[in-house]
């Protein structure tokens, strides 16, 4: 358990660049720090731009106040292991006066709970570091004793008595974990004391400044989880991560208590190329190619992320837990990640065609893969007339398929985190005839409604009809989100595709980042609304057709944060429109399920998805060895059994260890850079379903 950091995201993708912000090189003691001047104006304008200027104009009432106090206690302290009970009677009386203190710049009490915490998360690592001194070989592991996996609503400890036997089990799970690796006990213990140090030496590099921004960012994230207040140093780092000079492995971190949690792969980067690393995974240790790992459990964000950054061409070791894992399982693999520049061209729309049988005869039908809405902005102020973009690009391959003869087309938006806004709304043209794409409502109410911005008559100049009028499908995922799911929204709004796959992310927010005379705010100041009327946030677009999906609902999606705004509707921007998908829909979902019975990737899909539910629904850890051993070669074997059954039925050969999937997709991509469409189980059942329609198309005419 280590010093818990700022929820700010960090991508690992940008090339580091040279610091402004000097530190004292001697440690400052946490005990005597206090807020400046520069803290408490920039607190009491926080407060008034969160007041004022918020889209939510949230009440400031003793209910509010109460969400704020809970949100950093549980910031400080989710797993309620470091707070005794008596500290939460003591902090009570503030529990209804956050907002009356913040108003006042009065922050002096929010330095008091986080100092209190620092003292008690040096009495964890103090007893943890004599813990070791006593020597792990006096650990019973053949004890009946369990652990709480989830601690997020559990009593705070009545005592010391009782903290001390929490953290001798929490103790004694980290020497287990350790040795269910197979290591032996002189390098556990060398591990965990590096550990424990390493914690006890950043406790006492805590500033004034990381105390304000927790402080502050409980009462900014209590609006919405993309509300947050970045101070000097973060927001450079921000400015970094903003920037188009990307140089690393290209993902987004952030801090998930001790560990560092993969939030987001970044389109064609060395991590998404290299299939090795998923949204959710957490980081353990990194390593300099073949350096010896270095643990990072309880580091700082921006200290992993430098660890993780580096020059174009060199080789970072990550030592991962997986997010596949069952819950409380913390069995890791190493992954080596070449870092490398992405460009422009890798994130950009790609075709294939899928041939596949459908009812005994050879059909065709386009994909083109979308991993991200991107524009070469500095290409049009350069008025470059061959400037690159999304649109662009999706027109061209249009004319391509439809040249190749293909009887439909689905468009991949899998994984594809959203860019431009302009890209989304514009690509509805090349489907659409001229009409509104999104609504924008602001924080006073204000409903803006944005056309196709390629349809613009200014000039005389004629909307051109749309580039493709065949048959249409949008393939999304969780993880497409933002301006993804403003064009499926629309897609699907006009009738115009049917939407397939599973239910997307749900980020349906604008932000805006205001710089403070100290650090900068990220505001949330509008929200997007499909053409019905409906909003994208939270609930995301709900598929015409759902597909089991393996990506955990619960760790990965709007829904899963934590003040997460609601899903609500406005008035729509257009009429009612005959929908043609309507008397052929149940009839296609009846000709999925069946194909999806005996269909050995959906199978596949639906019982992974299952069997990791029953994994999660294990409340306690055992700390008998022999117990956890046999739990965890149980769900490897049941796991490893879902995997063998389905390459049985696809005419594979069985393998041995789901290791041997690591070193088969590394062989494959060797010699396949681009993976073949017929091997993707959700594009070929997505182009039956697209075959589906066609045919009841025909049929009924």
């Amino acid at each position: 358990m280590g010093i818990t950091a700022p929820s700010v995201l960090a991508d690992v993708s940008a090339t580091p660049a040279k610091t402004t912000t000097k530190k004292d090189a001697k440690a400052v003691a946490w005990k005597d720090l206090k807020p400046d001047e520069n803290q408490i104006i920039t607190s009491l304008n926080i407060f008034e731009i969160l007041r004022r200027h918020h889209y939510l104009k949230l009440p400031l009432d003793d209910a509010r106040s109460t969400v704020v106090f809970d949100s950093y206690l549980k910031s400080l302290d989710p797993q309620r292991s470091f707070f005794l009970q008596s500290d939460i009677d003591e902090f009570a009386p503030l529990r209804t006066q956050f907002f009356r203190l913040l108003r006042y710049g009065q922050l002096k009490q929010g330095y008091t709970i986080y100092q209190r915490y620092l003292e008690r998360v040096q009495s964890r690592v103090e007893f943890l570091l004599a813990k070791l001194e006593n020597g792990i070989d006096k650990i019973d592991f053949n004890s009946n004793e369990t652990l709480l996996i989830d601690r997020e609503k559990a009593p705070w400890p009545k005592d010391l008595a009782e903290q001390h036997d929490l953290w001798t089990k929490q103790f004694t799970d980290d020497v287990l974990r350790l040795k269910l690796t197979n290591k032996k006990n002189e390098d556990i213990t060398s591990q965990l004391t590096k550990r424990y140090q390493n914690q006890l030496k950043r406790l006492k590099q805590i500033s004034s400044e990381d105390i304000f921004q927790s402080y502050i960012n409980a009462f900014a994230t209590s609006y919405d989880p993309h509300t947050e207040y970045m101070s000097p140093e973060t927001a450079e780092n921000f400015d970094i991560n903003m920037s188009l000079s990307l140089e690393g492995i290209g993902a987004v971190l952030q801090s998930d208590n001790d560990y560092v949690k993969i939030v987001r792969l970044v389109p064609a980067g060395p991590a998404a190329k290299s299939k090795q690393l998923a949204p959710a995974d957490r980081i353990v240790a990194v390593g300099q190619d073949k350096e010896e790992m270095i643990d990072i459990i309880g580091w700082r964000l921006e200290e992993v992320v430098k660890k993780i950054r580096g020059a174009k061409g060199s080789k970072v070791q990550l030592e991962v837990i997986p997010a596949s894992n069952p819950p409380g399982d913390l069995t890791t693999k190493k992954v080596t990640i070449i870092r490398e520049a992405i460009k422009l061209e890798d994130q950009a729309a790609k075709k294939s065609v899928l041939n596949l049988d459908y009812q005994g005869k050879s059909r065709k039908i386009g994909i083109i893969e979308l991993p991200t809405f991107y524009l070469d902005f500095k290409g049009v102020r350069n008025n470059d007339p061959n400037y690159r973009s999304s649109v662009r690009d999706v027109k061209n391959l249009l004319t391509e398929l439809k040249k190749e003869k293909v009887e439909g087309i689905i468009i991949d938006l899998r994984n594809n985190g959203g860019g431009s806004l302009q890209e989304a709304t514009e690509l509805t043209g090349l489907f659409l005839p001229l009409g509104p794409a999104v609504q924008v409502r602001d924080s006073n109410g204000q409903v803006t409604v944005l056309d196709d911005a390629s349809a613009s008559e200014k000039d005389g100049k004629v909307k051109q009809s749309p580039i493709y009028n065949g048959p249409l499908i949008i393939l999304v995922n969780r993880l497409s989100a933002s301006a993804s799911e403003i064009f499926a929204g629309a897609m699907q709004d006009y009738h115009r595709a049917l939407i397939v796959g599973s239910q997307t992310f749900g980020k349906g927010t604008v932000q805006s980042v205001l710089p403070l005379k100290h650090g900068e705010l990220k505001l949330t100041v509008a929200k997007f609304y499909r053409v019905s009327g409906q909003s994208t946030q939270n609930q995301g677009v709900v598929p015409d057709i759902s597909y089991p999906s393996i990506i955990n609902t619960e760790q990965i999606g709007e829904s899963s944060l934590p003040e997460a705004m609601p899903w609500d509707t406005i008035n729509p921007a257009i009429s009612a429109i005959n929908n043609p998908f309507s008397t052929v829909l149940d009839n296609l979902q009846q000709k999925h399920d069946e194909r999806a019975k005996n269909n050995p990737d959906f199978v596949y899909y639906k019982q992974r998805a299952d069997l990791v539910k029953k994994l999660a629904e294990e409340k306690t850890l055992s700390l008998n060895i022999k117990q956890r051993k046999q739990q965890k070669d149980q769900a490897e074997q049941e796991l490893l059994n879902l995997e063998n059954t389905r390459r049985i039925a696809k005419g594979d050969k069985p393998i041995d260890k789901l290791d041997a999937l690591e070193t088969e997709f590394n062989k494959e991509l060797e010699e396949n850079a681009t993976p073949k469409p017929e091997k993707d189980g959700y594009l070929v059942e997505t182009a039956h379903v697209l075959l589906d329609y066609i045919t009841y198309h025909e049929q009924t005419k």
